[in-house]
């Protein structure tokens, strides 16, 4: 599958990589350096619909990235723009039950550790032992290791990656078919998801 994408004064042409790892359905694109990967999750959790997602930063300066970059758009045209991290988190937190958090962090990890093709610097893994070495309550660390899995706001310097879950509000309804986008860099990333789940 090609991605056709037009960037200032000519037309570039990026490959997207399929695989699967783990019982997991990955799509992969690099340009100019930065390579963003991501799976859809088979759960829902409260009204979210989850994709796994791994960026990488190879291009030679700092990138700034965010779960609200990503836009999916079903084949309805019908917009929905990722919830932020914080948001997420909060509900999590507060309105999750005890179900919701380890079916969480159950499909997450076994994405995560299900495929040898991340190797984070800044991601859920560091996250989620410096949340678990701050507290000892039971309940404060089913918290924090939600807090950890979700994608938060981050600064790649050259070199760093991060991966985390990103949430798109849809009442508990799956995706389905449509485009996933991205914006880092000046790059601009698209997938086609066939909307499987």
């Amino acid at each position: 599958m090609f991605v056709l994408t037009i960037a200032s004064g000519g037309i570039q042409y990026g490959q997207v990589i399929e695989f699967e790892s783990g019982g997991m359905k990955y799509q992969s694109l690099s340009r100019n350096g930065i390579t963003v990967m991501f799976a859809y999750l088979p759960t829902h959790v409260r009204e979210y619909s989850v994709i796994q997602v791994a960026i990488s930063n190879g291009s030679p300066i700092a990138q700034a990235v965010k779960p609200e970059d990503f836009v999916y758009q079903r084949e309805n045209g019908e917009r929905i723009a990722a919830t932020p991290a914080r948001d997420v988190i909060n509900e999590l937190i507060h309105k999750a039950r005890r179900s919701d958090v380890i079916k969480l962090v159950t499909t997450y990890e076994s994405g995560l550790y299900g495929t040898s093709r991340i190797n984070s610097t800044n991601g859920y893994e560091q996250r989620r032992q410096s949340a678990l070495a701050e507290v000892q309550s039971a309940k404060i660390k089913a918290a924090a290791t939600a807090s950890a899995i979700a994608m938060v706001p981050t600064r790649l310097t050259v070199g760093e990656s991060t991966d985390g879950a990103v949430f798109f509000a849809t009442d508990r309804k799956p995706l389905g078919a449509g485009r996933l986008s991205f914006r880092a860099g000046g790059e601009y990333f698209q997938f086609k998801f066939s909307g499987e789940d």
